[in-house]
C-alpha cells in the first residue's frame, strides 16, 4: 500500500480543501495531518531574531494511504490541481524503491 507524503504550503481553509478532497477519493484509507516534530530555533544573535514568523502561509504535512498506485496518481493529480486553484504550493516527497 503506497504512502503518499506532502507538503502543503496555504491557509488553515486550503488544508481543510484538499483533506476533504482527499477523503471523498475512493480507496483511501487514511488522511493525516502530521505534526512538525522539529523545534524551531530562535537564535538570539540570528538576523532574524525578533521578527514575526507569522508573516506567510503556514506549511502543513500530510501523510495519504492509498490502496495502490493507480490510486495513488490519482491523489496526486487531484491535489496538484486543488492546490493551483487555490494558489497553495504543494510538494511530494519522492520515495525511493
Amino acid at each position: 500500500m503506497p504512502t503518499l507524503r506532502l507538503r502543503l504550503t496555504g491557509s488553515e481553509d486550503d488544508v481543510r480543501a484538499v483533506i476533504n478532497l482527499l477523503q471523498s477519493l475512493d480507496g483511501i484509507e487514511r488522511v493525516e495531518e502530521v505534526a512538525d516534530m522539529m523545534d524551531h530555533m530562535d537564535d538570539a544573535d540570528s538576523s532574524s531574531a525578533g521578527l514575526s514568523d507569522i508573516l506567510g502561509p503556514d506549511a502543513h504535512e500530510l501523510e495519504i494511504d492509498a490502496p495502490n498506485t493507480a490510486t495513488a496518481r490519482k491523489v496526486r493529480e487531484a491535489v496538484e490541481a486543488l492546490a493551483s486553484e487555490l494558489d497553495a504550493l504543494v510538494e511530494f516527497e519522492e520515495e525511493d524503491e
